[in-house]
């Protein structure tokens, strides 16, 4: 797959599995709909995706590769409902729930996230994290324009 097209929203039938596990960049907006966009991150050893609570939409992670450490909260500062997740582990967050993923592991952490109704803008790719909190900082999507 060409690593700086956003498919959506046309059909679109892939690997899955493959496209996440290729995925070198933080996060990467693979395909953008009018309801729903799938994103795949590659988180590095000892980062995290960061605390975040999205209060309009429902997210579902699903781990690739990798060891990591789910939590989730009523609050941002008591995330807990927390699991170690690896491989083909998935995470349910609701709309309005305070999460994060940190990666536990010894490799990078690769998954990919169903925003439903879509978080990031069109063909949104963020290098590093770095680079992905700053673009949120001024972003539409941002959870402060809701």
């Amino acid at each position: 797959m060409n690593q700086k097209i956003d498919y959506g929203p046309a059909p679109l039938i892939f690997n899955i599995d493959k496209a996440t596990s290729q995925n070198n960049y933080f996060r990467r907006a693979l395909w953008t709909g009018e309801y729903l966009q799938l994103t795949l991150m590659s988180i590095k050893v000892g980062e995290d995706i960061g605390i975040e609570m999205h209060p309009h939409l429902d997210q579902f992670l699903r781990i690739e590769e990798g060891q990591g450490l789910a939590k989730m909260g009523s609050t941002k500062d008591r995330l807990n409902y927390q699991r170690e997740v690896n491989s083909n582990y998935a995470i349910i967050i609701p709309a309005g729930t305070w999460h994060n993923v940190i990666n536990i592991g010894n490799k990078p952490l690769k998954l990919y996230s169903i925003y439903a109704p879509p978080q990031h803008p069109y063909a949104t790719i963020h290098q590093t994290k770095e680079i992905a909190e700053a673009a949120e900082e001024h972003s539409f999507y941002s959870d402060d324009n809701y």
